[in-house]
């Protein structure tokens, strides 16, 4: 058994910045499933937002109209007072970051460069390039190195223990000896990051399944707004590796097979620069009706900006298209399509990352605090990990030091850690069961088809059935390697496990939600309905399946309004 005051679940940019705050308090430790600077934060791309007001045209930008266009953006969801954290406290944050090693792109008199977003109503998107993620999660490892935090990667989280209406540790897997062993904690803080591998067709790494929210749900917590999935306009055909939306933000058109800018049919003021929401399902419609290449993708074209301006400001994503589909973006339009790409929804937590769980907080894309209601803006999803990450670490800490070093009790640690090792042993000696790899294939499959970015209740329906046979199924799953060291046959199967049940809730959601609301559009329900539907869903786990129930939207200054781009 391991024990630490605090102990912080994935290493991606929330929680290492989680690790950084609390920290500098307590003893904490960091475990991840891979190393943290191969986390998935390091993929994202165009930029984290901030009303600094440093570009041309952003001057007179404050931290209301960020909050407002957050609002907006989130089709009135977003608990209004989560979402004036989240941009008041913005400009701070990213000066932090500045001051800690940050290597953002910069104005001819120095100061940090922005970049138009879409949604937003100023060019307020602070940018490195293309490559943002990456050189955060790089300066905040550093920090994380600086400060002595203990790291061990290549652990998976495999369950929490929950004693007397508290959390008293984690459960995890050491990948590369195969052992599994208890966290012992006064403090556990998930920063696990979304559920984008349940969809077929996503931008997000193979590691982003969900796992924080599944250990959560199967531990008593509540998931909020599980139903809101956003699917990114332009992800690369065939790969849907991420292309920012940064190219778009720099001045780059999305054309059909006719040579049409077709946004101007639905968002003419905005075009390429509408919400997320809207400009997916825009590229949606159009190959749909014939107006894609192949039936299959629509181009983005930059080629425009020109040579220099490529180079400056969007080298990665022209190393993207040459190496995954032999197009340079300076000479050709990039063949594009929508992808699955962030999860609206997570664990319940308040804007100081507290769930319903003594001792359990959550921050990052596996927390949902709610500022992004039903649709995320572009630049918000890194800020929100600095941001509340903050929030969460130190509000982990003072919890931590309020309980004056009294440890919790050995009892219910072993008690869960011999129930996790029971259950890996019986699926080391199943034999002639299901094929796991098949059961995920399906599921992934069956989740772009039914539950994507157009939705109706016979689909959906269908969808559901087909979840509990795969969970049925599942109950039978076998694996193909027996072996300790780095077997991921092993660890895949054990993560489907909670990907079918967060799959499960999703498409619960989705089906009770009569209604269209940011990235939840339903052909059977085309309108937004405040009356009966401006809320949130509260997703429980029972026996039967998901118990739902919902909550008021927290709405502090803007009164929902008809949403126009």
């Amino acid at each position: 058994m391991i024990y630490h005051q605090a102990i912080v679940v994935g290493g991606g940019m929330a929680g290492l910045r989680v690790a950084i705050e609390a920290g500098a308090q307590v003893d904490t430790a960091l475990i991840s499933l891979v190393h943290p600077v191969r986390s998935h934060s390091g993929a994202a791309q165009g930029g984290i937002n901030a009303s600094l007001g440093n570009a041309e045209g952003g001057k007179d930008d404050n931290w209301e109209s960020h909050a407002f266009d957050t609002v907006k953006g989130s089709d009135y969801l977003a608990d209004q007072n989560a979402a004036e954290i989240l941009t008041k406290e913005a400009p701070e944050r990213i000066f932090e970051l500045e001051h800690w090693g940050v290597p953002f792109s910069r104005t001819e008199e120095g100061k940090i460069a922005q970049r138009p977003f879409g949604g937003a109503g100023f060019p307020r998107t602070c940018y490195a390039a293309d490559k943002t993620g990456h050189v955060i999660m790089h300066t905040l490892f550093e920090q994380a190195v600086k400060r002595k935090i203990k790291v061990c990667p290549e652990w998976m989280a495999l369950a929490l223990v929950v004693e007397d209406g508290a959390c008293r540790g984690v459960i995890a897997l050491e990948l590369i000896t195969g052992r599994v062993e208890a966290f012992k904690a006064e403090a556990v803080i998930l920063a696990t990051g979304g559920a984008g591998r349940i969809y077929g067709h996503s931008t997000n790494g193979m590691i982003v399944t969900g796992s924080g929210m599944a250990i959560a749900y199967q531990a008593g917590m509540p998931l909020k707004d599980m139903e809101f999935i956003q699917f990114h306009p332009t992800s690369l055909y065939g790969t849907n590796i991420l292309v920012t939306e940064g190219a778009r933000g720099e001045g780059g058109y999305i054309v059909n097979n006719r040579g049409e800018r077709f946004m101007q049919r639905y968002a003419p003021q905005a075009m390429e620069l509408a919400p997320r929401d809207i400009v997916a399902r825009a590229i949606q419609t159009e190959i749909e009706e014939g107006r894609g290449f192949e039936d299959a993708y629509v181009h983005l074209d930059l080629r425009h900006l020109g040579r220099e301006r490529i180079l400056e400001r969007l080298p990665g994503i022209r190393d993207i298209c040459m190496d995954f589909a032999g197009v340079d973006p300076i000479e050709k339009p990039i063949p594009i399509q929508p992808g699955q790409h962030y999860t609206m929804g997570g664990i319940d937590c308040n804007e100081a990352g507290e769930t319903e769980l003594r001792g359990l907080f959550a921050a990052g894309e596996c927390a949902c605090v709610t500022a992004h209601g039903a649709n995320r803006l572009g630049g918000n999803s890194l800020l929100e990990t600095v941001v509340f990450g903050k929030r969460a670490g130190e509000k982990a800490a003072q919890f931590v030091r309020g309980k004056e070093g009294a440890q919790a009790g050995d009892g219910a640690v072993l008690e869960a850690l011999e129930k996790v090792r029971g259950k890996i042993a019986g699926l080391m000696e199943a034999e002639g069961g299901e094929n796991h790899s098949a059961i995920r294939a399906q599921m992934k499959e069956m989740m772009t088809e039914k539950v994507g970015i157009f939705r109706e209740e016979k689909a959906m329906t269908q969808a559901l059935g087909r979840i509990k046979e795969l969970q049925e199924r599942y109950r039978r799953a076998q694996l193909t390697y027996k072996g300790n060291k780095f077997n991921l046959d092993l660890a895949r199967c054990l993560e489907l496990e909670g990907m079918l049940e967060v799959a499960e809730v999703i498409v619960s959601g989705a089906i009770a939600r009569r209604e269209s609301r940011g990235s939840h559009y339903r052909l059977d329900y085309r309108e937004r309905d405040d009356e009966n539907w401006l809320k949130h869903t509260i997703a429980r786990r029972t026996p039967q399946g998901p118990q739902l129930s919902y909550r008021d939207v927290v709405i502090t200054r803007w009164k929902p309004e008809a949403r126009k781009y």
